[in-house]
């Protein structure tokens, strides 16, 4: 499973909040509504909607998450996407960045839907099709030398635009808008720290002592595809980002 350390991801992925202040204008927070921060992390994005003015309510299923978001003074709660159990307590949900991290979008679709109130709205950004495709590569590759099936570790669910706008439909919303487009993400570290936080799921198929080794060879054969001249590591992101309304 995934796990999450709030002080390495402070150091080597706070880009990831600070690239989500397109997501918090999509959501154009108004003073006192009720919104729901799902998957919040630290709380980096939640305390942009409670300045804002909002009543936010943050959950992630990570304690240590929680833990860091509650010294920021915040309403934080360990919860499971799949199983929110709010029922039409929120004006809007917003996600920033985990629903790709979810490999049951439907039962998450549903519990959000009930968790708004009638024409309430979900605005999210998460990884769309084609995301970080050089790194499944690799990890395909550097698995499969060790006869791992890589695909069975994978963690993310990375839709294209027209399945995850069915999906909506489907559970329940109107879509107000839908979009996947590239990010090339430049990282603050070298590529071995993004690795070693993001890709947990792979380097647990290999045992403890092996995991080094593991994650040098996946920089590697990276290293072609996303080290610039300059010495940037540029990962291969692509976002899926959309709004859309629970149908009354």
């Amino acid at each position: 499973m995934q796990t999450w350390d709030p002080n390495e991801y402070a150091r080597h992925a706070r880009f990831v909040s600070d690239l989500g202040q397109p997501v918090v204008d999509l959501l154009n927070p108004k003073r006192g509504e009720r919104v729901l921060d799902l998957g919040c992390g630290d709380g980096a994005l939640t305390e942009k909607l409670v300045t804002a003015g909002c009543h936010v309510v943050a959950v992630d299923s990570s304690p240590e998450q929680v833990w860091a978001a509650l010294e920021r003074g915040l309403d934080a709660r360990i919860v499971d996407a799949t199983a929110l159990g709010f029922n039409s307590e929120f004006d809007a949900v917003f996600s920033n960045a985990v629903l790709h991290w979810i490999t049951e979008p439907d039962t998450v679709l549903q519990e959000i839907r009930s968790a708004l109130v009638p024409g309430g709205r979900l605005v999210a950004e998460f990884g769309g099709a084609g995301c970080v495709a050089s790194i499944q590569d690799a990890f395909g590759v550097a698995l499969g030398k060790r006869g791992i099936d890589a695909d069975c570790a994978n963690p993310w669910y990375f839709p294209t635009a027209d399945e995850y706008r069915g999906r909506l439909e489907a559970n329940g919303f109107t879509i107000d808008m839908l979009s996947v487009f590239p990010r090339p993400t430049p990282l603050p570290s070298d590529v071995r720290a993004w690795l070693e936080i993001f890709t947990r799921p792979f380097l647990a198929t290999v045992p403890e002592e092996d995991r080094l080794d593991l994650v040098n060879e996946v920089r590697l054969l990276l290293e072609p595809a996303l080290k610039t001249t300059d010495g940037i590591w540029v990962v291969d992101y692509v976002r899926l980002r959309t709004a859309a309304s629970k149908v009354t």
